[in-house]
């Protein structure tokens, strides 16, 4: 059996995708993958109901189907799904990337049931205590990459450490980020700000190589682009993600409600048309297509759940990305060089 990080002979990368989960699935999951063909050199399974996935299905190119009969609903206990949906696309594809059928998996599906579902059947790479998700945030210059954006609620100071370090595997190799600097989100810059665990990661990343740590970074300045990789606990992570998301989505709406009052506003708006647009398309999840999995023993995209076939064809590229660079294995060394971190 193929080891799971072993590169495969075959020149097409095989990309594992769960066709069932997400608000807008199978359809725009579907079309997401017939598009991510025609763009990239792949080979994709969908792995779902044959008979829904078909109805959708109008070029079978490099696209094959592996039929499976439950689906992980948004309302299903991740702690449960193990034992009540072990036929459901979400662990059945899980399954096939843990066995070496696939290099990479992406789902729109339930976070909480990916996330455990990744932990007992990919696994995570010895010595990492928690997977995390990772999500992408724009910023001034480029992105910023936010570990852990919700998986872990609470965590200890190792944790907010390992967060750092894959954190800055992945700015660096996926994202092509030179010596990412690394900030740990908190309520003040000083060193003594925060809980426990903030005040004793803090301690530990001025020591810890090769992480370019820059200290406490407050959540007003984020967008400033000083810190390429946020570090935080999931509850805070999430509730800055959602408070971004949130904000964003104030800000769109307001912007074209002025912009479309009165005649004058109007031709304001068809000038500023295509800076308008491009300052849209930073904040905007179907430009950046999912957050990776962090820490599993495997390439694990998770997309947006309401991913369109644009979202999810980007969310595609960037498990091929994280597939190609090779950063599993970087942070699998990183962890066998420093230790019990």
């Amino acid at each position: 059996m193929m080891l799971i990080n072993e590169k495969p002979k075959t020149t097409k990368m095989r990309i594992i995708v769960d066709a069932m989960g997400g608000d807008n699935a199978p359809q725009m999951t579907v079309r997401g993958c017939m598009l991510a063909v025609e763009k990239y050199n792949l080979e994709i399974t969908l792995v779902g109901n044959s008979e829904q996935i078909k109805q959708h299905l109008t070029n079978e190119r490099n696209i094959k189907i592996v039929h499976s009969t439950q689906v992980v609903s948004y309302d299903d206990e991740p702690t449960k799904v193990m034992r009540t949906k072990p036929k459901s696309s979400m662990l059945v594809g899980l399954s096939m990337l843990a066995a070496g059928e696939g290099d990479a998996f992406v789902s729109a599906g339930n976070t909480g049931a990916l996330v455990t579902g990744t932990t007992l059947i990919v696994k995570r790479i010895k010595g990492i205590r928690r997977i995390a998700i990772a999500p992408i945030i724009p910023v001034k210059g480029g992105a910023a990459i936010l570990v852990d954006g919700g998986a872990n609620v609470d965590c200890t100071a190792q944790m907010l450490c390992q967060f750092a370090m894959m954190g800055s595997i992945y700015a660096e190799a996926v994202l092509n980020v030179n010596n990412p600097t690394v900030g740990l989100l908190n309520n003040g810059t000083e060193a003594h700000k925060g809980n426990k665990a903030a005040v004793e990661a803090y301690e530990m990343l001025r020591e810890l190589l090769p992480v370019n740590f820059m200290g406490n970074i407050e959540a007003r300045d984020i967008f400033s682009g000083k810190a390429n990789v946020l570090v935080a606990d999931g509850f805070t992570g999430n509730i800055l993600l959602k408070a971004i998301e949130g904000t964003a989505l104030y800000f769109s709406k307001n912007l074209k409600d002025m912009l479309t009052k009165s005649f004058l506003t109007k031709i304001s708006a068809l000038i500023l048309k295509n800076g308008i647009s491009d300052f849209k398309k930073k904040f905007d999840y179907n430009e950046h297509g999912g957050a990776p999995l962090l820490g599993a023993n495997g390439a694990v995209i998770k997309a947006h759940g309401s991913s369109g076939e644009v979202a999810f064809c980007n969310a595609i590229r960037q498990a091929k990305s994280f597939f190609e660079t090779d950063a599993v294995n970087i942070i699998t060394d990183a962890v066998n060089k420093e230790g019990d971190v």
